[in-house]
């Protein structure tokens, strides 16, 4: 089969070339990959990754072979799937605890954005509690995760207020159900209750410091390439800024993902859910889609499968 592979000796990290089909286990099944989507950490890890390694997390695809031992999905079902490594290619192993199901007639280009993009924003979500009635920052908005964590916390209740450096993507993020986009944290006009924070160093800093009492922020991502720094009373608590919680994230370490990439996948199906699909391409023209900045765009950057 052909898969994207790590090649140093190329200025992107990157070869298509020819290698061996995948050998399943008796608890894996296949796929045929259809579409997938990177991830700004993929991207970001691929000088560091050994040659000939195929990368990529999340892909969506066919079931074109059952797993042995009669688990995970069936043959021909439409899947969304999420691993450490393999996605980049045309074919993958998957199996039960990896997969989320897909509608039948699904579009695999909007199935691609589910495993690591949505469900991080829902997982992410979860770890805030109850938000109904109150005010969410997602600190980040214009990343895939943040475009989803505005959805689903409007979905949910929250009043949501999203920041953007773009002002031209101030009506994306009201469309999407942001009740107030600001440029960053310091910007707001009240404190909120919970944060989503895509970014990390100083702007995490400065959520932090509008977190109302009892508040909790959760630590998505780093797409802003910092250090984190808390100066000398950063972390007192006082009358005015007590009990509040900071949180680390890693979707790898969540369990039972499967039910949630299926509900996923369902609510983009059935329109519920915008896929915030920034631009479609052909897999062999990956390294131009970096090179481009696809990942930067309002949306996920999706590759087609041949």
């Amino acid at each position: 089969m052909l898969a994207w592979t790590v090649d140093h000796s190329s200025s992107r990290h990157l070869g298509l070339r020819e290698v061996p089909d995948p050998v399943p286990g008796p608890h894996d099944a296949v796929i045929q990959v259809q579409a997938f989507a990177p991830n700004h950490g993929e991207i970001e890890a691929l000088p560091s990754l050994p040659d000939g390694i195929i990368p990529g997390w999340d892909a969506a695809g066919v079931v074109v072979a059952e797993a042995a031992d009669g688990t995970g999905p069936r043959l021909g079902q439409v899947v969304t799937s999420l691993g450490p490594d393999s996605a980049w290619a045309q074919r993958r192993l998957v199996t039960a605890e990896s997969v989320g199901t897909s509608p039948a007639g699904a579009d695999p280009n909007v199935m691609s954005v589910v495993p690591v993009a949505a469900t991080s924003a829902l997982r992410g979500l979860r770890r805030l509690g109850p938000v109904l009635g109150r005010r969410v920052l997602v600190l980040g908005g214009t990343s895939a995760v943040g475009l989803f964590a505005v959805q689903l916390a409007a979905r949910a209740g929250a009043e949501v207020v999203a920041t953007t450096r773009n002002p031209a993507a101030r009506e994306r993020l009201v469309e999407l159900g942001a009740r107030e986009v600001v440029a960053a944290p310091s910007d707001l006009n009240d404190d909120v209750s919970g944060v989503l924070d895509l970014l990390g160093g100083s702007h995490l800093v400065r959520a932090f410091a509008r977190l109302a009492p009892g508040g909790t922020l959760v630590a998505l991502g780093h797409a802003a390439g910092e250090e984190e720094r808390f100066g000398y009373g950063d972390l007192f608590g006082d009358a005015n800024r007590h009990d509040r919680t900071l949180t680390t994230f890693f979707l790898g370490a969540e369990t039972g993902l499967g039910p949630d990439m299926t509900w996923l996948a369902t609510e983009i199906h059935e329109g519920r859910l915008d896929p915030v699909v920034g631009a479609v391409r052909p897999w062999r023209e990956l390294p131009e889609a970096f090179a481009a900045g696809a990942e930067r765009t309002y949306g996920k950057a999706v590759l087609t499968v041949d």
